[in-house]
C-alpha cells in the first residue's frame, strides 16, 4: 500500500508543502454521519494516499456548538472511515450542510462556530492560520518539480451572498486575493480546485457557480490566465456523479471537472437534466472519485466508482 508518509511538513502563505509525489487521490461529498457507509471500505482498497473532502463531510444544519460538534464527531468515528484517517492523509473544504445551514451563505450567524467545528473534523492543527483567518480556504502543493500537484479549497459559504443580491459575490475580496496568488505562484502540473458547488455547469436550477454569473467568470479567467498547468474542478453536493469539460477564454484552456456525490444516499431516481457541458452520462448511485496520476506519461485518469470499487466512469487526460 503506497501510504503517504510526510516529513517535511511547513507553513508558506497559507500552503503546506509535502516532499513526496503522490499517485493516488481519492474524493466524495455527503456523507450522513446516521447512515450506514460500507463505502469506506472500497475507498480502503483503491489505496489513495490523500483523501479530499469535497463538502458535506457531516451533515451539521445547526447554530449549536454542541450539536455542531457531536454531528461532526459521530461522522469522524464510523469505522471505515476511522480506517481511511490511518491509512493516508486527508484534506477538505466544507459545503452547506456541515457550514451549518442548507444553501447558507454569509448570512449565516455561526460561522466561527461551525469553523472551528469543521477544522476540529478535519483534524487541522490547533496553531495552524487557517483557525484564525475567516473562512476554510487553503491550499496545499505535494511534490516537487516537474512531480508537483497543487489542492487548492475554495470555501464558497463564508462570504457568499445570496444569489438574489445584486451582483452577487461567491469567495470575498480577501479569498479571491489569496486565490490569484496560489495560482500565480505554482509551478505544478495539475492544479486541483475543489469547490462544493457545481463550476463549470450552466443549466439546472440547482447551486451552482452560474447562479453568480461575475464570481464564476472571475474563478474562470484566473484557472486560465493564472495556472501553468492543467486545472482539474472537483466538486459534490448533487448526490449524482458525472464528468464535465469545456474550452474557456482567449486561450481555449481545456478545463474539466468531475463531480463525485454521494457517498451515502444518491439520488437513485435521478430523472436527468440538460447540461451543455457533460461528458458521458450521469451516475446516480453512491460513489466516490479517484484519481490516478502517471508521472511517467504524465496522464491523469480520473474515475467514479461505485459501492464495489467498479470503475463506472472514466476519462483519461494529459497533463498538459
Amino acid at each position: 500500500m503506497r501510504i503517504l508518509t510526510t516529513i517535511l511538513l511547513f507553513t508558506l502563505s497559507h500552503t503546506n508543502q509535502w516532499g513526496a509525489p503522490i499517485e493516488r487521490i481519492a474524493f466524495g461529498s455527503c456523507a450522513k454521519q446516521n447512515r450506514p457507509q460500507p463505502i469506506w471500505n472500497t475507498v480502503q482498497a483503491f489505496q489513495p494516499e490523500l483523501w479530499i473532502w469535497t463538502g458535506d463531510c457531516y451533515y451539521g444544519d445547526s447554530v449549536d456548538s454542541e450539536v455542531l460538534a457531536a454531528k461532526a464527531s459521530k461522522q469522524k468515528l464510523v469505522p471505515g472511515y476511522v480506517g481511511l484517517r490511518d491509512s493516508c492523509a486527508v484534506i477538505g473544504v466544507w459545503d452547506d450542510h456541515d457550514y451549518g445551514i442548507n444553501n447558507g451563505g454569509v448570512e449565516y450567524p455561526a460561522k466561527e462556530i461551525s469553523q472551528k467545528a469543521f477544522l476540529d473534523f478535519i483534524d487541522e492543527p490547533v496553531s495552524s492560520d487557517r483557525r484564525s483567518q475567516q473562512g476554510i480556504y487553503w491550499d496545499y502543493e505535494y511534490g516537487e518539480d516537474d512531480q508537483e500537484i497543487q489542492v487548492i479549497l475554495l470555501d464558497v459559504r463564508y462570504f457568499r451572498d445570496s444569489p438574489k443580491a445584486s451582483d452577487p459575490d461567491v469567495l470575498g475580496e480577501a479569498q479571491w486575493t489569496w486565490l490569484e496568488k496560489c495560482l500565480d505562484r505554482s509551478e505544478a502540473s495539475v492544479h486541483f480546485i475543489v469547490s462544493g458547488i457545481q463550476v463549470l455547469h450552466e443549466d439546472h436550477k440547482y447551486e451552482k457557480w452560474a447562479n453568480f454569473p461575475a464570481s464564476r467568470n472571475r474563478l474562470l479567467n484566473l484557472a486560465t490566465e493564472k495556472a501553468k498547468g492543467r486545472v482539474v474542478f472537483l466538486s459534490g453536493d448533487r448526490h449524482i456523479g458525472e464528468f464535465a469539460r469545456m474550452e474557456y477564454g482567449p486561450s481555449r484552456k481545456e478545463l474539466v471537472e468531475v463531480t463525485s456525490s454521494s457517498l451515502t444516499h444518491s439520488w437513485n431516481t435521478f430523472p436527468g437534466e440538460p447540461n451543455r457541458h457533460r461528458i458521458g452520462k450521469v451516475y446516480s448511485e453512491n460513489n466516490f472519485g479517484s484519481i490516478e496520476l502517471d508521472w511517467e506519461k504524465r496522464e491523469l485518469f480520473l474515475g467514479l466508482r461505485g459501492l464495489k470499487g467498479e470503475m463506472d466512469r472514466s476519462m483519461h487526460l494529459p497533463f498538459d
